[in-house]
């Protein structure tokens, strides 16, 4: 079966993929992706409030006071306040984030299209496409896989000398958020059921 995010962003500048092992099924691990806190872990809150903050000195008091406001756990589903859309579904096999901006700038420059004309609408000049998904895969043991895999497509050359650096410069923490989140929500879905 070919992969939601192949159909997605066949084509990407960066690309980064991490895994572990999950003692439940597809469908509990599935449920812990969608329900678990993913930013359960101190360092993993702490790097994804660094990221925001330069956007919420950007915007002012309101944007400070929205930064304080964010609660207390933070669900898949609450990444699309962000920007973040939701973009391809198999449940309970595949989920596809997307988001497009200018991630290099403070206030992240996000301009995502819908999630219903994501695939479908051409790359604003000068942004990038990230890309990012969980995946399950039952083992023969029983177990079941639990990946993720990052994705950014660059629209032109401008938008390509500006991104590039920027992720040499994130890569390392963006790549230990997604390790923390794989953790917790391997931690959930054990949970489940314990």
């Amino acid at each position: 079966m070919r992969a939601l995010i192949d159909d997605v962003l066949p084509e990407y500048d960066v690309r980064e993929r991490h895994r572990t092992r999950v003692h439940a099924s597809p469908e509990a691990t599935y449920a812990a992706v969608l329900t678990a806190d993913l930013a359960g872990a101190p360092v993993a809150r702490a790097l994804l409030f660094a990221r925001a903050l330069p956007g919420a000195v950007g915007s002012g008091l309101d944007g400070l006071r929205k930064l304080a406001r964010r609660r207390e756990t933070v669900t898949l589903r609450d990444f699309e306040e962000r920007g973040f859309r939701i973009i391809a579904e198999r449940a309970p096999h595949e989920i596809v984030i997307g988001l497009e901006g200018r991630f290099w700038l403070m206030g992240g420059g996000v301009c995502s299209p819908p999630a219903t004309s994501f695939r479908s609408t051409a790359q604003a000049p000068g942004t990038a496409r990230a890309i990012w998904n969980f995946t399950t895969r039952e083992t023969p043991s029983g177990a079941t896989e639990l990946a993720t895999e990052t994705r950014v497509r660059c629209a032109d050359r401008a938008a390509r000398r500006r991104f590039l650096p920027y992720w040499l410069v994130i890569r390392a923490g963006s790549g230990m958020i997604r390790r923390m989140m794989l953790r917790e929500i391997r931690r959930a879905a054990e949970r489940r059921i314990s």
